[in-house]
């Protein structure tokens, strides 16, 4: 994660690891719940996974991150059992560079020719 997304997460409650609590003492939120939470704070269509999809198109579109480096990155795993033999690094400054990236990316100004952009918090 980005310093700026860590320093936000420090502030926040916890319960024992987790700082987004589940229904169920002792888990994490689900994709389900998080899906509805974004639902009723948006209601244009977001989802969870378009949040990670975005993260996936500005990795391989705009930056220069090998597929291997961005796929640890989305907590993916390895398909192929030859590469899990070779690959036992988890490549975690080089992650953490995207992140900080990422969050460069995010937290910049739209270029004036985005077309239709709407807000997700009006």
């Amino acid at each position: 994660m980005s310093d700026r997304a860590v320093a936000l997460l420090q502030h926040l409650p916890r319960e024992g690891e987790f700082v987004f609590v589940g229904a169920k003492k002792g888990a994490p939120i689900s994709w389900i719940a998080m899906s509805r939470c974004l639902k009723r704070i948006t209601n244009n269509g977001e989802t969870v996974h378009g949040f990670r999809s975005s993260f996936s198109d500005f990795a391989h579109e705009r930056t220069n991150y090998n597929n291997h480096t961005i796929e640890l990155s989305l907590a993916h795993s390895i398909n192929s059992a030859v590469e899990k033999a070779y690959r036992r690094g988890d490549l975690f400054e080089k992650r953490r560079r995207l992140m900080a990236d990422w969050a460069r990316y995010c937290s910049s100004k739209p270029a004036a020719d985005t077309g239709n952009v709407v807000a997700i918090n009006r």
